[in-house]
């Protein structure tokens, strides 16, 4: 079978060369024998904000909130929202991921960085013991 493409796209206007360059790379890679899917974080109205919303159940420390470590111990236990977890299933059964989006100011979108600050979290995007050829998205 054919490798998984996840496509993370952030860009407003479908009819955009970034929309252009999606429509194009589903249609080759979907030729060439890949499954293709597509995360268009506007039409998924993703919510970029890192908050206590990403979290389900009880806080690991309810005294001062720390978004890495109340993430860490909530994807330890299973505990990430919804909206998170049905991303880091996409990303986990990726072969290949590519993110298309314009450079704003030198950089990504918002909406592309919270998707990053939000999903990529310890323990599931990366590990500090494991690192580089033995990371966790290999």
């Amino acid at each position: 079978p054919g490798k998984k493409v996840l496509i993370v796209y952030a860009h407003q206007e479908p009819k955009s060369f970034n929309g252009s360059l999606l429509k194009i790379a589903v249609e080759e890679l979907t030729k060439q024998g890949c499954s293709v899917t597509v995360s268009d974080l506007y039409a998924m109205q993703f919510e970029p904000r890192a908050t206590r919303n990403d979290i389900v159940g009880h806080l690991h420390n309810s005294e001062a909130f720390n978004y890495g470590v109340e993430t860490w111990e909530a994807y330890k236990r299973g505990d990430l929202s919804k909206d998170l977890v049905e991303e880091q299933k996409k990303v986990q059964e990726a072969d290949l991921l590519i993110f298309q989006f314009p450079l704003f100011w030198f950089n990504m979108p918002a909406i592309l960085k919270g998707w990053m600050d939000r999903v990529l979290v310890q323990g599931f995007a990366y590990d500090l013991s494991k690192v580089y050829d033995g990371g966790l998205l290999q």
